[in-house]
């Protein structure tokens, strides 16, 4: 498994944005389930796509700078390549990424109908914390933190 970090607008991204959104609007029964802001190139600090040994984008994520902390955002990985080690990987790099920075802590909601993330995220070392930001006021959110 290879990480490489791309730009937000990478084409190999923005596929896997757009089956992760899919999957979430058929979970949630809506087209647009996110109660925070969506993620934008101008938001994203850093966004990184994990690839099998052919290359081929099996799995991507990018942080949020919130300051000191930052903001798991759009984790995905496609459903053939779960189970791969994909997503642990690209998470790892994500918080060596923020590490160097200098962050102190990473966060990140999911949605309750996410119980595979849940369980991704626990493993990771990821525990519960009060929502935060848009996601105060979201019955639907479940919200983790990390200190890195």
């Amino acid at each position: 498994m290879h990480i490489d970090f791309v730009s937000w607008e990478d084409p190999d991204g923005a596929a896997l944005r757009a089956r992760q959104r899919a999957e979430i609007a058929e979970r949630y029964g809506t087209p647009d389930s996110e109660p925070g802001t969506p993620p934008t190139a101008s938001d994203i600090a850093v966004f990184a796509l994990a690839r099998a040994a052919d290359g081929t984008a099996v799995a991507c994520g990018g942080l949020r700078d919130l300051g000191e902390d930052g903001e798991v955002k759009r984790m995905y990985v496609l459903p053939e390549h779960r189970g791969s080690g994909a997503a642990a990987h690209l998470l790892l790099a994500l918080e060596e990424w923020a590490l160097e920075r200098g962050w102190k802590r990473l966060r990140l909601e999911t949605g309750d109908r996410q119980p595979d993330a849940v369980r991704f995220y626990t493993k990771a070392g990821y525990e519960p914390v009060e929502p935060f930001g848009a996601y105060a006021d979201a019955p639907s959110s479940l919200c983790f933190g990390k200190v890195l």
